[in-house]
């Protein structure tokens, strides 16, 4: 071989040295540095948490495997593939202090211990913050509650280190007795915590898909009920269906209401076609109690949560299951691990549903507006925020027969006019409605 040649190839193994060194160094760069110590407690941390659902659900619902390093890296990939800088945040209530965990991309974990925030503390605040936000008769401006939940949970990250990451959304893994907090109310004294991230509650972080996708034009699978045999009319119904197919204009969607709102064709329509959205307009109620007595309203019977996973969601996996009229039982321990793990029970990637019960013409308010900016925005978190966003900043309201949304307008039956005009700035309105599980 000639000196060039052999010059040449010891160049080119030299570069190839020095570029896989660099990666590696990368790499290395990348996945943060975490004690054992604090690795093995947030492990153990997720395990609990996992166990929570295991025993609810009663069976294994999934291997925890990732370690914080690695959930650090998993956020940097999904913010990178998302555009949106993704942050998780583990709310812990514990008998002697409350326990707080952050991970940002590529950053070890930063932990927070509040003995002021104990259980027996912290509780009676959170009752009262679910009252100020959710009763129709409270009329409180100042939000205390709200301001001392923030106090205790986001402003001891803000500052250092969620503004000056530019952290943009927040998954919340909840412990007992705050899974069903709800978290876009949290109020720092001039801003709800929704103005500022796009927002999901998640069981555990082991416990998501981790996979985006954008609903550009989804496919929608679109059911409900407005009449019930023992439960209360749902008059709204037929103009939420109608407005969703319509928002979305999707070739091969499908449109279903009263009796042909039946467990039957629920599951001939997902067998037939590959639906992205299901949406149940119907009353859905989280209960005490086994998953046995929580259930789904049909038409012709109760689609109850235990049964759930028997339900053909994940041929292939539906991307969100909506339920818009839904109510739990707060501070209940086992209705909260119901409302929290309906995505996971479910086995599809995503659920939107509401804490508690919000009028008709407000959950067509906020299902309009949220259709209508899923085509706009990569993530379904992100869409529900902005949702909320137009409701709370008073874009969107009702005067005698119609509904102005932010870009449209809704012409309403008889039975749904108002003879004054109805805005939905106040957060019964727009804070019920939640992302559960995976906001991608």
């Amino acid at each position: 071989m000639s000196k060039f040649r052999t010059g040449l190839v010891i160049a080119l193994i030299t570069f190839i040295i020095v570029v896989s060194g660099n990666l590696m160094s990368l790499a290395t760069m990348a996945r943060p540095q975490v004690s054992p110590e604090l690795s093995q407690a947030v492990l153990n941390m997720e395990k609990r948490l996992k166990n929570d659902f295991d025993t609810y659900f009663g069976r294994d619902l999934a291997t925890v495997t990732q370690d914080p390093a690695t959930i650090a890296t998993s956020l940097a990939k999904i913010s990178r593939s998302t555009g949106q800088k993704t942050a998780v945040l583990w709310v812990i209530p514990r008998a002697n202090d409350l326990h707080l965990v952050l991970i940002t991309p590529n950053q070890a974990p930063v932990v927070k211990d509040l003995p002021e925030a104990r259980q027996e503390l912290l509780l009676p605040v959170v009752e009262k913050f679910q009252r100020e936000v959710s009763s129709p008769v409270v009329r409180e401006k100042n939000f205390p509650a709200a301001q001392q939940l923030y106090r205790w949970i986001i402003a001891p990250f803000e500052a250092e280190y969620l503004q000056p990451q530019g952290i943009e959304s927040l998954l919340f893994c909840l412990g007992s007795g705050v899974r069903t907090l709800p978290l876009a109310a949290l109020f720092d004294g001039q801003q709800f915590l929704v103005e500022n991230y796009a927002l999901s509650r998640i069981p555990a972080f082991n416990l998501i898909k981790l996979t985006s996708k954008s609903l550009h034009r989804p496919r929608i699978l679109a059911m409900g009920a407005s009449e019930f045999r023992s439960l209360s009319p749902l008059p709204a119904v037929p103009v939420e269906l109608n407005t969703i197919v319509q928002k979305v204009n999707t070739p091969r969607s499908a449109e279903f209401l009263n009796q042909d709102f039946t467990l039957e064709n629920l599951k001939k329509q997902l067998r037939k076609t590959p639906f992205d959205i299901v949406h149940l307009a119907t009353h859905a109620e989280f209960r005490p109690g086994t998953p046995n007595e929580s259930f789904i309203q049909l038409w012709d019977q109760s689609l109850n949560l235990q049964d759930m996973d028997r339900m053909p969601w994940q041929k292939p996996m539906v991307d969100l299951l909506v339920l818009s009229a839904c109510r739990t039982a707060v501070g209940d321990h086992q209705a909260e691990l119901g409302f929290a793990g309906v995505a996971l029970q479910a086995g599809v990637k995503s659920a939107l549903a509401s804490l508690w019960y919000v009028d008709d013409l407000g959950t067509l308010a906020l299902m309009g507006e949220f259709y209508g900016q899923m085509s706009r925005f990569s993530t379904k978190g992100e869409a529900l925020r902005q949702a909320q966003l137009h409701l709370l900043r008073g874009e969107v309201e009702v005067i005698q027969n119609t509904l102005h949304l932010s870009k449209a307008d809704i012409t309403l039956p008889s039975n749904l006019a108002r003879s004054s005009t109805v805005n939905f700035r106040h957060p019964r309105y727009w804070a019920a409605f939640t992302m559960i599980s995976s906001p991608w």
